[in-house]
């Protein structure tokens, strides 16, 4: 059977490219540390991924860190704006007093060295890996959308279907219009449909880049919980911003007896603490579900280097095993990516259509 075949060959090239990848890395780590018995950091090459960083790593090569720098643009009190790339300050470098902290409270960030050996953290609004990754999925997101507007500018739609990219995005949008904000905010929904929209395909592209393990993806953006918090207070002011006196009225005064709401106000208060659990809830849902996903992927991923020391046949054959759980993770991830755009979407859209309710 054909689609056998082609399945065991993306096997058998996945397989050899983790096997050489491994080598490599090995050889790398010895190149770095003459011993023969060099040990391997799991935890810092999972944080590492997971993490932010001022320059987007793509690879190791014969020894050296192929990296892209990335700008970083920096306040101190005392010498006023910096702006510089990354590559300065790599490797225990500094620049006009200003370094990466290898441990502490600011381990990994720039900060300041007074000259008494206190280190400050000045203000920092530097363009990150997280960042750029953020931007680049913005690009990308406004670049599907426009390039689906200019067929619909080029051709009539009543006699000609749409193909290609405009079928997809077309298909997408309606999908995600008609099954889950028409559906989770109700009568009004148009007025919503923009923001859940774009909330749905930034999250969606989000999650499909950071499983792509080489540059422009990779990066831990939604697992990031600074982006989900976002989001989530993005969803937190449509909801009570644009919200009807009859959700107000729910919320100041319930329909409840009134030794519920006075003299002690503890149906207010219950209601008022709702308010900051729903986008509290959206924030952590996606943030660990994304987080936990990359975690265990580079946790299978690291079992080939633990089983190094303990010969070639348990590596080759826990190898073997990594792959095999490794694809089933990607794959599994692919379904994540989409579910947890879903639910954020829809979990939005119904906090969006209970403000707006109607007077029972």
């Amino acid at each position: 059977m054909r689609w056998l075949r082609n399945i065991s060959v993306v096997f058998a090239l996945g397989l050899c490219l983790t096997v050489c990848a491994a080598e490599s890395d090995g050889s790398i780590a010895s190149a770095h540390q003459p011993d023969a018995e060099a040990e391997v950091n799991i935890s810092e090459m999972l944080f590492g991924h997971i993490g932010d960083s001022y320059g987007w790593h793509i690879t190791d090569w014969n020894g050296r860190h192929i990296t892209i720098p990335l700008p970083c643009m920096v306040y101190s009190r005392n010498t006023g704006w910096h702006f510089f790339m990354s590559s300065e300050i790599e490797h225990g470098h500094s620049y006009n007093g200003l370094c990466l902290a290898q441990e502490g409270r600011y381990e990994g960030k720039i900060v300041e060295t007074a000259p008494d050996g206190s280190q400050t953290r000045p203000f920092d609004i530097s363009i990150t890996k997280n960042v750029a990754s953020l931007i680049f999925t913005a690009v990308l997101l406004i670049v599907l959308v426009l390039s689906a507007k200019r067929w619909y500018g080029r051709n009539d739609a009543r006699e000609k279907a749409p193909g290609g990219l405009a079928g997809l995005v077309e298909m997408m949008v309606m999908m995600v219009n008609d099954d889950i904000i028409k559906e989770a905010v109700g009568p009004h929904y148009r007025k919503y449909a923009p923001y859940l929209l774009t909330v749905f395909f930034f999250i969606f592209l989000s999650n499909l880049l950071g499983i792509v393990p080489f540059f422009p993806g990779g990066a831990n953006v939604t697992g990031n919980i600074a982006v989900t918090f976002v989001l989530a207070m993005c969803t937190f002011l449509a909801v009570n911003l644009f919200a009807d006196k009859h959700y107000w009225k729910e919320i100041l005064w319930p329909d409840v007896p009134l030794f519920l709401k006075f003299p002690i106000p503890l149906m207010q208060m219950i209601e008022i603490f709702g308010l900051f659990t729903k986008p509290f809830s959206l924030m952590v849902r996606l943030f660990a579900n994304i987080m936990a996903g990359h975690a265990m992927i580079l946790g299978l991923v690291s079992v080939i280097f633990v089983t190094a020391k303990l010969g070639p046949v348990i590596n080759g054959s826990m190898t073997v095993v990594t792959m095999l759980f490794g694809l089933f993770m990607d794959c599994l991830e692919l379904l994540v990516a989409f579910i947890q755009a879903y639910v954020f979407t829809m979990l939005s859209g119904v906090f969006i259509g209970m403000s707006r309710q109607s007077e029972h």
